[in-house]
C-alpha cells in the first residue's frame, strides 16, 4: 500500500496513545469519534482499507474502524 496509507495508521496511532490516556470515554469510540470528525471519506476509507487487508496497527486502532463512518461521497 501508499506512504499515504501508512501515514494515516501512524496518525491514528497517536490518536490512540492520547485517548488511551483518557478515562471519560472508551479509546476506540474516541478514535474513532475524532477520525468521523476531521477525516475525509477518502482517508477513512483507505484507512478502514488497509487495516481490513492485515496492516499492523495498535489495537485501539482496530477497534475503532467498527465506529468509522463512510458516509456517502460528495
Amino acid at each position: 500500500m501508499s506512504d499515504n496509507s501508512d501515514k494515516l495508521i501512524r496518525m491514528a496511532g497517536q490518536m490512540a496513545d492520547f485517548f488511551r490516556s483518557q478515562p471519560d470515554r472508551p479509546a476506540p469510540e474516541a478514535v474513532a469519534e475524532h477520525i468521523n470528525d476531521s477525516w475525509t471519506y477518502r482517508m477513512r476509507r483507505d484507512l478502514i482499507e488497509r487495516i481490513e487487508a492485515g496492516a499492523e496497527a495498535d489495537p485501539i486502532v482496530r477497534a475503532a474502524v467498527a465506529h468509522i463512518e463512510l458516509p456517502p461521497k460528495a
